[in-house]
């Protein structure tokens, strides 16, 4: 049993390709969670969004198509595809689609005791 789900291990793929930009969705697919790491792509349709919340793990989104509007704490970060950005444990933060695209979200969480 591998620990990553929902893609075809041992083939060569594109992650963008795995998820679809849905009108007027902004949908997911997880690819690993645990009490360590989740792992998920997701495609935004233009002006979709995630509102402000906070996670008690570093998140790193990786934009693979198209841009993305990223606001850490206040500040607005633009990416475009290939540009990463880690968003802080605790610091709210934002997704919003600039326009449509996708990204590639790691979350890792502090090991407790």
């Amino acid at each position: 049993m591998g620990y990553i789900k929902n893609i075809p291990h041992e083939n060569r793929l594109r992650l963008a390709e795995q998820v679809s930009i849905q009108p007027g969705q902004v949908v997911s697919k997880t690819l690993a969670q645990n009490k360590a790491v989740s792992l998920t792509i997701f495609a935004f349709d233009k002006d979709e969004e995630i509102s402000t919340h906070a996670s008690h793990g570093d998140a790193m989104v990786t934009v693979l198509e198209g841009t993305g509007k990223f606001t850490v704490d206040g500040k607005e970060y633009i990416l475009e595809a290939g540009e990463t950005l880690v968003m802080p444990a605790g610091k709210p933060h934002a997704v919003y689609g600039q326009e449509a695209f996708k990204m590639l979200l790691t979350v890792i969480f502090p090991l407790e005791g």
